[in-house]
């Protein structure tokens, strides 16, 4: 069980795998966004098939937030059904859920876990990047092929990979960058030609 922390009343939020009686709480939850087109509906009676795969976020005896993990391959899972109350947003539950559901694929031993979703940058802070949709080959065929969306996409693929995010956490955190990278790109083309112009200047007055 993971916890997320209310920002804005100071309580805590539990995160727990999901019970059948969570099952009608989960499915309004998700259908009120499906309603919206951000995401696929979802029936009780598919949620209570793959009712292992999902986790919810309880608060005072009610349930705020669900997320599924589905195993796509051996090697993949993807970020299903990630919804939160409306009026619990903002307050880390979201993050709080797919935190829980990575360290399921962890521990389940699953190399990569993806998501499709109109918010990369919520993924982009938890170790996702961003990817073309379409080399998520086994979601395509397994789910998307059935979305009414499905010729008219907008949603972004993201994915995370354990050993780059284990490998970018083992970098030095102060690395040591060029002055031009921390500037934007305008000002990057101008301070190479600034730096031009003085390199040309320097050989000049050795020639002289």
């Amino acid at each position: 069980m993971g916890e997320a922390m209310d920002q804005h009343t100071e309580v805590h939020v539990s995160i727990r795998d999901a019970q059948a009686e969570d099952v009608p709480a989960m499915a309004q939850l998700i259908n009120a966004y499906a309603a919206q087109g951000l995401m696929l509906p979802r029936s009780e009676e598919q949620i209570l098939r793959h009712l292992s795969d999902f986790v919810v976020a309880e608060h005072s005896g009610r349930i705020v937030g669900c997320g599924a993990l589905a195993r796509l391959s051996p090697d993949l899972a993807e970020v299903r059904s990630l919804a939160v109350a409306p009026e619990m947003r903002g307050r880390g539950i979201g993050r709080a859920l797919v935190r829980h559901l990575l360290e399921k694929a962890r521990a389940a031993e699953i190399a990569q876990v993806c998501a499709l979703t109109l918010q990369p940058g919520f993924f982009e802070p938890l170790g996702f990047r961003v990817i073309d949709r379409w080399d998520i080959s086994p979601k395509i065929w397994q789910e998307c092929i059935y979305c009414p969306k499905f010729h008219r996409c907008d949603e972004i693929a993201v994915l995370l990979t354990f050993e780059e995010v284990q490998a970018r956490s083992e970098e030095p955190e102060h690395e040591e960058r060029p002055l031009n990278d921390f500037m934007p790109l305008p000002w990057r083309r101008d301070f190479a030609r600034t730096m031009g112009n003085v390199v040309e200047l320097e050989e000049t007055k050795q020639e002289m």
